[in-house]
Protein backbone atom coordinates (compact mmCIF):
# COMPACT_ATOMS: atom_id res chain seq x y z
CA UNK A 1 0.00 0.00 0.00
CA UNK A 2 1.05 3.50 -1.01
CA UNK A 3 1.92 5.72 2.03
CA UNK A 4 0.38 9.13 2.10
CA UNK A 5 2.79 11.62 1.46
CA UNK A 6 3.11 14.82 3.55
CA UNK A 7 3.22 18.28 1.65
CA UNK A 8 4.10 21.69 3.49
CA UNK A 9 2.74 24.79 2.07
CA UNK A 10 4.47 28.37 2.84
CA UNK A 11 2.40 30.53 2.50
CA UNK A 12 -1.17 31.03 2.39
CA UNK A 13 -2.65 34.04 -0.23
CA UNK A 14 -3.85 32.79 -3.33
CA UNK A 15 -1.19 30.19 -4.74
CA UNK A 16 -0.45 28.29 -1.15
CA UNK A 17 -4.42 28.29 -0.80
CA UNK A 18 -4.75 26.93 -4.29
CA UNK A 19 -1.65 23.89 -3.78
CA UNK A 20 -2.59 23.14 -0.88
CA UNK A 21 -6.67 22.27 -1.78
CA UNK A 22 -5.03 20.41 -4.96
CA UNK A 23 -2.85 18.43 -2.78
CA UNK A 24 -5.21 17.26 -0.15
CA UNK A 25 -7.15 16.40 -2.81
CA UNK A 26 -4.66 14.17 -4.41
CA UNK A 27 -4.85 12.17 -1.14
CA UNK A 28 -1.61 14.01 0.53
CA UNK A 29 -1.66 15.17 4.48
CA UNK A 30 -1.20 18.89 3.74
CA UNK A 31 0.05 21.83 6.46
CA UNK A 32 -0.14 24.81 5.45
CA UNK A 33 1.98 27.90 6.94
CA UNK A 34 0.72 31.45 6.92
CA UNK A 35 3.29 33.74 9.04
CA UNK A 36 -0.04 36.45 9.66
CA UNK A 37 -3.08 35.52 11.57
CA UNK A 38 -5.13 34.89 8.66
CA UNK A 39 -5.32 33.56 5.10
CA UNK A 40 -5.68 36.03 2.32
CA UNK A 41 -4.54 39.23 3.79
CA UNK A 42 -3.38 40.31 0.38
CA UNK A 43 -6.20 38.81 -1.43
CA UNK A 44 -8.52 40.69 1.13
CA UNK A 45 -7.70 44.20 -0.22
CA UNK A 46 -6.99 42.77 -4.22
CA UNK A 47 -9.82 44.33 -6.83
CA UNK A 48 -10.72 47.41 -4.22
CA UNK A 49 -11.81 44.80 -1.75
CA UNK A 50 -14.14 43.20 -4.07
CA UNK A 51 -11.38 40.81 -5.32
CA UNK A 52 -11.34 40.34 -8.93
CA UNK A 53 -11.26 36.56 -9.04
CA UNK A 54 -10.37 35.67 -12.68
CA UNK A 55 -11.20 36.49 -16.07
CA UNK A 56 -14.11 34.80 -17.85
CA UNK A 57 -12.34 35.21 -21.06
CA UNK A 58 -11.94 31.85 -23.23
CA UNK A 59 -8.89 29.74 -22.24
CA UNK A 60 -6.87 30.75 -25.27
CA UNK A 61 -7.57 34.68 -24.58
CA UNK A 62 -5.93 35.00 -21.14
CA UNK A 63 -2.56 34.39 -22.89
CA UNK A 64 -3.34 37.82 -24.55
CA UNK A 65 -3.05 39.11 -20.67
CA UNK A 66 -0.08 37.76 -19.35
CA UNK A 67 2.98 40.56 -19.95
CA UNK A 68 5.77 38.20 -18.62
CA UNK A 69 6.54 34.27 -19.25
CA UNK A 70 3.22 33.50 -21.54
CA UNK A 71 4.09 30.25 -22.73
CA UNK A 72 5.74 28.95 -19.93
CA UNK A 73 1.59 28.92 -18.57
CA UNK A 74 0.55 26.47 -21.65
CA UNK A 75 0.37 23.64 -18.98
CA UNK A 76 -1.02 24.87 -15.70
CA UNK A 77 -3.40 27.51 -17.49
CA UNK A 78 -5.03 24.72 -19.22
CA UNK A 79 -4.41 21.93 -16.28
CA UNK A 80 -6.64 24.27 -14.21
CA UNK A 81 -8.68 26.94 -16.16
CA UNK A 82 -10.16 30.34 -15.41
CA UNK A 83 -13.58 27.88 -15.17
CA UNK A 84 -12.52 25.51 -13.23
CA UNK A 85 -11.63 28.43 -10.38
CA UNK A 86 -15.04 29.81 -10.68
CA UNK A 87 -16.48 25.87 -10.91
CA UNK A 88 -14.59 25.47 -7.88
CA UNK A 89 -15.60 28.67 -5.72
CA UNK A 90 -19.09 27.88 -6.96
CA UNK A 91 -18.77 24.39 -5.10
CA UNK A 92 -17.94 26.23 -1.79
CA UNK A 93 -20.56 28.31 -2.22
CA UNK A 94 -19.65 30.99 -3.19
CA UNK A 95 -22.37 33.20 -6.06
CA UNK A 96 -20.03 35.00 -8.66
CA UNK A 97 -20.98 37.77 -11.34
CA UNK A 98 -19.01 38.97 -14.65
CA UNK A 99 -18.67 42.97 -15.34
CA UNK A 100 -17.11 44.77 -17.93
CA UNK A 101 -14.07 43.10 -19.58
CA UNK A 102 -15.10 39.89 -18.49
CA UNK A 103 -13.43 40.34 -15.24
CA UNK A 104 -15.08 37.96 -12.79
CA UNK A 105 -16.18 39.07 -8.83
CA UNK A 106 -18.26 37.50 -5.76
CA UNK A 107 -21.89 38.64 -6.18
CA UNK A 108 -21.54 39.89 -2.69
CA UNK A 109 -18.47 42.29 -4.01
CA UNK A 110 -16.59 41.21 -0.64
CA UNK A 111 -13.30 39.65 -0.73
CA UNK A 112 -13.94 38.10 2.19
CA UNK A 113 -16.40 35.93 0.87
CA UNK A 114 -13.66 34.79 -1.38
CA UNK A 115 -11.05 33.96 0.89
CA UNK A 116 -13.76 31.87 3.86
CA UNK A 117 -14.82 29.73 0.72
CA UNK A 118 -11.66 28.76 -0.01
CA UNK A 119 -10.74 28.31 3.83
CA UNK A 120 -14.10 26.38 4.36
CA UNK A 121 -13.02 24.27 1.01
CA UNK A 122 -9.48 23.25 2.65
CA UNK A 123 -10.91 22.50 6.01
CA UNK A 124 -12.89 20.00 4.14
CA UNK A 125 -10.18 19.11 2.74
CA UNK A 126 -8.49 18.23 5.71
CA UNK A 127 -5.90 20.67 5.22
CA UNK A 128 -4.41 21.33 8.50
CA UNK A 129 -3.89 25.35 8.63
CA UNK A 130 -1.10 26.96 10.70
CA UNK A 131 -1.54 30.34 11.22
CA UNK A 132 1.07 32.94 13.06
CA UNK A 133 3.32 29.86 11.82
CA UNK A 134 6.56 31.41 9.59
CA UNK A 135 8.74 28.87 7.32
CA UNK A 136 12.53 30.23 8.06
CA UNK A 137 13.89 28.68 6.07
CA UNK A 138 13.92 25.11 3.88
CA UNK A 139 15.62 22.16 4.73
CA UNK A 140 17.64 21.14 1.82
CA UNK A 141 19.58 18.02 2.46
CA UNK A 142 21.68 15.44 -0.25
CA UNK A 143 20.68 17.57 -3.07
CA UNK A 144 16.62 17.26 -2.27
CA UNK A 145 14.13 19.35 -0.49
CA UNK A 146 13.53 17.33 2.90
CA UNK A 147 11.50 19.70 4.76
CA UNK A 148 11.18 23.49 6.19
CA UNK A 149 12.18 24.56 9.31
CA UNK A 150 9.29 26.48 11.13
CA UNK A 151 8.87 28.65 13.32
CA UNK A 152 5.62 29.27 15.99
CA UNK A 153 3.46 32.37 16.87
CA UNK A 154 5.79 34.00 18.97
CA UNK A 155 3.42 33.84 22.09
CA UNK A 156 4.10 30.21 22.63
CA UNK A 157 7.71 30.60 22.59
CA UNK A 158 8.66 27.64 21.13
CA UNK A 159 11.78 27.11 19.34
CA UNK A 160 11.84 26.40 15.25
CA UNK A 161 11.56 22.84 14.27
CA UNK A 162 12.31 21.13 11.41
CA UNK A 163 9.31 19.40 10.04
CA UNK A 164 9.84 16.68 7.66
CA UNK A 165 7.92 16.94 3.94
CA UNK A 166 7.34 14.43 1.07
CA UNK A 167 7.23 17.99 -0.93
CA UNK A 168 7.26 21.94 -0.01
CA UNK A 169 5.80 24.50 -1.98
CA UNK A 170 6.64 27.52 -1.86
CA UNK A 171 4.35 30.07 -2.63
CA UNK A 172 4.96 33.31 -0.92
CA UNK A 173 4.58 36.39 -2.96
CA UNK A 174 6.17 39.11 -3.96
CA UNK A 175 7.67 42.14 -3.05
CA UNK A 176 4.17 44.27 -3.44
CA UNK A 177 2.32 45.56 -0.48
CA UNK A 178 4.79 44.34 2.16
CA UNK A 179 1.94 45.34 5.33
CA UNK A 180 0.48 42.13 3.85
CA UNK A 181 3.66 40.13 4.73
CA UNK A 182 5.07 39.93 1.05
CA UNK A 183 8.51 40.60 2.26
CA UNK A 184 10.42 38.60 -0.60
CA UNK A 185 11.09 35.51 1.81
CA UNK A 186 10.71 33.06 -1.30
CA UNK A 187 13.28 34.96 -3.43
CA UNK A 188 16.34 34.34 -0.98
CA UNK A 189 15.15 30.34 -0.34
CA UNK A 190 15.06 30.24 -3.95
CA UNK A 191 18.72 31.94 -4.38
CA UNK A 192 19.99 29.46 -1.12
CA UNK A 193 18.34 26.50 -3.43
CA UNK A 194 20.63 27.43 -6.41
CA UNK A 195 18.06 29.46 -8.37
CA UNK A 196 18.43 32.57 -10.33
CA UNK A 197 16.10 35.61 -9.64
CA UNK A 198 15.84 37.96 -12.37
CA UNK A 199 15.26 41.95 -11.74
CA UNK A 200 12.27 42.71 -9.22
CA UNK A 201 10.43 45.97 -9.81
CA UNK A 202 7.00 46.86 -8.79
CA UNK A 203 4.70 46.25 -11.41
CA UNK A 204 1.09 47.59 -12.06
CA UNK A 205 1.99 50.58 -10.31
CA UNK A 206 1.44 54.65 -10.51
CA UNK A 207 3.86 56.60 -12.04
CA UNK A 208 5.83 59.62 -11.26
CA UNK A 209 5.57 62.82 -13.64
CA UNK A 210 8.00 65.57 -14.31
CA UNK A 211 5.02 68.45 -14.74
CA UNK A 212 4.29 67.95 -10.91
CA UNK A 213 2.08 71.47 -11.27
CA UNK A 214 -0.16 69.91 -14.08
CA UNK A 215 -0.75 66.35 -12.11
CA UNK A 216 -1.57 68.50 -8.61
CA UNK A 217 -3.97 70.64 -10.64
CA UNK A 218 -5.49 67.84 -12.14
CA UNK A 219 -5.63 65.67 -8.97
CA UNK A 220 -8.68 63.51 -8.26
CA UNK A 221 -9.88 64.00 -11.98
CA UNK A 222 -10.65 60.75 -13.19
CA UNK A 223 -10.54 60.12 -17.30
CA UNK A 224 -12.78 57.62 -18.96
CA UNK A 225 -12.46 56.24 -22.75
CA UNK A 226 -8.98 58.03 -23.44
CA UNK A 227 -6.16 56.39 -25.12
CA UNK A 228 -2.74 56.39 -23.81
CA UNK A 229 0.59 55.68 -25.14
CA UNK A 230 3.90 55.19 -23.65
CA UNK A 231 7.26 55.84 -25.84
CA UNK A 232 11.07 54.98 -25.20
CA UNK A 233 11.74 57.87 -28.01
CA UNK A 234 10.44 56.67 -30.98
CA UNK A 235 10.14 53.23 -29.83
CA UNK A 236 5.89 52.33 -28.93
CA UNK A 237 5.51 50.39 -25.15
CA UNK A 238 2.64 50.73 -25.01
CA UNK A 239 -1.00 51.91 -26.20
CA UNK A 240 -4.47 50.98 -25.11
CA UNK A 241 -7.83 52.70 -24.55
CA UNK A 242 -9.82 53.14 -20.93
CA UNK A 243 -9.88 54.87 -17.66
CA UNK A 244 -6.87 56.80 -15.83
CA UNK A 245 -6.66 59.00 -13.12
CA UNK A 246 -4.52 62.23 -11.66
CA UNK A 247 -2.92 61.83 -8.52
CA UNK A 248 -1.05 64.63 -6.42
CA UNK A 249 2.48 62.94 -7.66
CA UNK A 250 1.49 61.65 -11.55
CA UNK A 251 -1.16 59.17 -12.82
CA UNK A 252 -2.48 56.11 -12.18
CA UNK A 253 -5.98 54.43 -12.57
CA UNK A 254 -6.72 51.13 -14.75
CA UNK A 255 -4.75 52.16 -18.06
CA UNK A 256 -1.65 53.53 -16.31
CA UNK A 257 -1.27 50.45 -14.02
CA UNK A 258 -1.14 48.29 -16.96
CA UNK A 259 1.12 50.40 -18.98
CA UNK A 260 3.72 50.21 -15.68
CA UNK A 261 4.46 45.93 -16.54
CA UNK A 262 5.01 47.30 -19.94
CA UNK A 263 7.49 50.06 -18.86
CA UNK A 264 8.91 49.24 -15.93
CA UNK A 265 12.47 48.16 -17.35
CA UNK A 266 12.42 51.14 -20.04
CA UNK A 267 11.76 53.74 -16.65
CA UNK A 268 14.56 53.00 -15.17
CA UNK A 269 16.76 53.49 -17.71
CA UNK A 270 15.34 57.17 -18.97
CA UNK A 271 12.44 59.46 -18.83
CA UNK A 272 9.00 58.25 -21.18
CA UNK A 273 6.97 60.11 -22.92
CA UNK A 274 3.09 60.18 -21.62
CA UNK A 275 0.83 60.51 -24.53
CA UNK A 276 -2.85 60.77 -24.06
CA UNK A 277 -5.49 61.06 -26.26
CA UNK A 278 -8.53 62.99 -24.82
CA UNK A 279 -11.09 62.11 -27.80
CA UNK A 280 -9.70 58.84 -29.43
CA UNK A 281 -13.07 58.30 -30.84
CA UNK A 282 -12.76 61.24 -33.23
CA UNK A 283 -9.87 61.81 -36.00
CA UNK A 284 -8.45 65.14 -36.03
CA UNK A 285 -10.37 66.88 -39.10
CA UNK A 286 -13.54 65.40 -36.70
CA UNK A 287 -12.33 67.38 -33.75
CA UNK A 288 -11.28 70.33 -35.42
CA UNK A 289 -15.04 70.37 -37.34
CA UNK A 290 -16.70 69.53 -33.76
CA UNK A 291 -14.38 72.67 -32.46
CA UNK A 292 -15.86 74.75 -35.22
CA UNK A 293 -19.44 73.83 -34.31
CA UNK A 294 -19.07 74.56 -30.43
CA UNK A 295 -17.21 77.82 -31.33
CA UNK A 296 -19.67 78.95 -33.74
CA UNK A 297 -22.01 79.01 -30.55
CA UNK A 298 -20.43 80.59 -28.39
CA UNK A 299 -18.92 83.50 -30.70
CA UNK A 300 -19.16 86.06 -28.73
CA UNK A 301 -17.84 84.03 -25.38
CA UNK A 302 -14.54 84.50 -24.20
CA UNK A 303 -12.25 81.19 -25.25
CA UNK A 304 -11.99 80.63 -21.41
CA UNK A 305 -16.08 79.98 -20.71
CA UNK A 306 -16.74 78.38 -24.39
CA UNK A 307 -14.34 75.05 -23.66
CA UNK A 308 -17.10 73.34 -20.78
CA UNK A 309 -18.54 70.77 -23.65
CA UNK A 310 -15.30 69.49 -24.56
CA UNK A 311 -13.59 69.17 -21.06
CA UNK A 312 -14.28 68.34 -17.63
CA UNK A 313 -14.08 71.70 -15.59
CA UNK A 314 -10.85 70.40 -14.16
CA UNK A 315 -8.76 70.26 -16.62
CA UNK A 316 -10.06 73.41 -18.74
CA UNK A 317 -7.22 75.35 -17.20
CA UNK A 318 -4.52 73.22 -18.30
CA UNK A 319 -5.78 72.56 -21.41
CA UNK A 320 -5.67 76.56 -22.08
CA UNK A 321 -2.04 76.56 -20.97
CA UNK A 322 -1.13 74.10 -23.11
CA UNK A 323 -2.82 75.48 -25.96
CA UNK A 324 -0.96 78.84 -25.70
CA UNK A 325 -4.50 80.67 -27.04
CA UNK A 326 -5.40 84.31 -24.67
CA UNK A 327 -8.16 82.61 -22.23
CA UNK A 328 -9.73 86.35 -22.38
CA UNK A 329 -9.73 86.43 -26.39
CA UNK A 330 -13.46 86.46 -27.60
CA UNK A 331 -13.97 82.65 -29.31
CA UNK A 332 -14.78 84.46 -33.21
CA UNK A 333 -11.39 85.97 -32.86
CA UNK A 334 -9.29 82.77 -32.65
CA UNK A 335 -7.38 81.81 -35.73
CA UNK A 336 -7.48 78.90 -37.23
CA UNK A 337 -3.69 78.13 -36.47
CA UNK A 338 -4.93 78.51 -32.63
CA UNK A 339 -7.78 76.35 -33.20
CA UNK A 340 -5.34 73.43 -34.73
CA UNK A 341 -3.28 74.00 -31.40
CA UNK A 342 -5.92 73.34 -29.32
CA UNK A 343 -6.80 70.02 -31.23
CA UNK A 344 -3.30 68.92 -31.24
CA UNK A 345 -3.28 69.65 -27.39
CA UNK A 346 -6.36 67.20 -27.31
CA UNK A 347 -5.28 64.75 -29.74
CA UNK A 348 -1.91 64.61 -27.49
CA UNK A 349 -1.84 65.48 -23.98
CA UNK A 350 1.34 64.72 -22.71
CA UNK A 351 3.59 64.04 -19.62
CA UNK A 352 7.09 62.62 -19.15
CA UNK A 353 6.71 59.77 -16.73
CA UNK A 354 10.13 59.84 -14.78
CA UNK A 355 9.77 56.87 -12.52
CA UNK A 356 7.22 54.21 -11.04
CA UNK A 357 5.84 54.46 -7.77
CA UNK A 358 6.96 51.80 -4.73
CA UNK A 359 6.30 48.58 -4.16
CA UNK A 360 3.99 49.66 -0.87
CA UNK A 361 1.65 50.89 -3.87
CA UNK A 362 2.58 48.19 -6.79
CA UNK A 363 -0.30 45.84 -6.92
CA UNK A 364 1.93 43.13 -8.07
CA UNK A 365 6.06 42.28 -8.58
CA UNK A 366 7.62 42.13 -11.96
CA UNK A 367 10.28 39.66 -11.98
CA UNK A 368 10.62 36.55 -9.85
CA UNK A 369 12.36 33.41 -10.27
CA UNK A 370 13.75 32.19 -13.08
CA UNK A 371 10.62 30.47 -15.42
CA UNK A 372 13.66 28.31 -17.23
CA UNK A 373 14.35 26.16 -13.56
CA UNK A 374 11.10 25.27 -13.05
CA UNK A 375 9.17 22.42 -14.64
CA UNK A 376 5.59 24.14 -15.88
CA UNK A 377 3.70 21.40 -15.51
CA UNK A 378 4.37 20.29 -11.96
CA UNK A 379 6.07 23.44 -10.70
CA UNK A 380 8.84 21.86 -9.47
CA UNK A 381 12.60 23.22 -8.98
CA UNK A 382 14.43 21.52 -11.64
CA UNK A 383 17.40 21.80 -9.25
CA UNK A 384 16.40 21.15 -6.08
CA UNK A 385 13.75 17.82 -6.20
CA UNK A 386 11.16 18.01 -3.81
CA UNK A 387 11.07 21.92 -4.09
CA UNK A 388 7.79 23.34 -5.82
CA UNK A 389 7.32 27.32 -6.44
CA UNK A 390 3.36 28.98 -7.27
CA UNK A 391 2.50 32.20 -7.90
CA UNK A 392 4.04 36.21 -7.41
CA UNK A 393 7.01 34.74 -6.65
CA UNK A 394 8.11 33.61 -10.31
CA UNK A 395 8.81 35.32 -13.13
CA UNK A 396 5.19 36.01 -14.14
CA UNK A 397 3.17 38.87 -14.80
CA UNK A 398 0.04 40.38 -16.13
CA UNK A 399 -2.04 42.82 -16.88
CA UNK A 400 -5.01 43.86 -15.32
CA UNK A 401 -8.72 42.24 -15.07
CA UNK A 402 -8.02 38.88 -12.62
CA UNK A 403 -4.95 37.65 -14.71
CA UNK A 404 -2.73 37.67 -12.08
CA UNK A 405 -5.01 36.19 -9.81
CA UNK A 406 -5.46 33.14 -12.45
CA UNK A 407 -1.73 32.82 -13.12
CA UNK A 408 -2.08 32.42 -8.56
CA UNK A 409 -4.73 29.86 -9.18
CA UNK A 410 -3.50 28.02 -11.65
CA UNK A 411 0.08 27.76 -10.95
CA UNK A 412 -0.66 26.89 -7.01
CA UNK A 413 -2.84 24.09 -8.31
CA UNK A 414 0.15 22.52 -10.43
CA UNK A 415 2.19 22.79 -7.74
CA UNK A 416 -0.54 21.16 -5.40
CA UNK A 417 -1.18 18.55 -7.91
CA UNK A 418 3.08 18.02 -8.97
CA UNK A 419 3.95 17.45 -5.50
CA UNK A 420 1.10 15.23 -4.63
CA UNK A 421 1.03 12.98 -7.56
CA UNK A 422 5.41 13.19 -8.08
CA UNK A 423 7.49 10.36 -7.05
Amino acid sequence: MKQEKTILVAGGGAAGMAAALAAARAGCKVCLYEKNEKLGKKLFITGKGRCNITNACPVEELFDGIVTNSRFLYSSFYGFTNRDMMDLLEEGGLRLKVERGNRVFPQSDKSSDVIKTLERLLRQAGVKICLDSRVKELWIEDGRCRGAVVERAAGEKAPAERVLADGVIVATGGLSYPSTGSTGDGYAWARQAGHKVTDLSPALVPFAVEEIEDARALQGLSLKNVEASVHMGKKLLYREQGEMLFTHFGVSGPLILSASSFAAKAVKKCPLALVIDLKPALRTEQLDARIVRDFSEAANKQFKNALDKLYPAKLIPVIIRRSGIDPEKRVNAITREERQALVQVTKGFSFTLTALRGFNEAIITQGGISVKEIDPSTMESKKIPGLYFAGEVLDLDAVTGGYNLQIAWSTGWAAGRGAGEGE
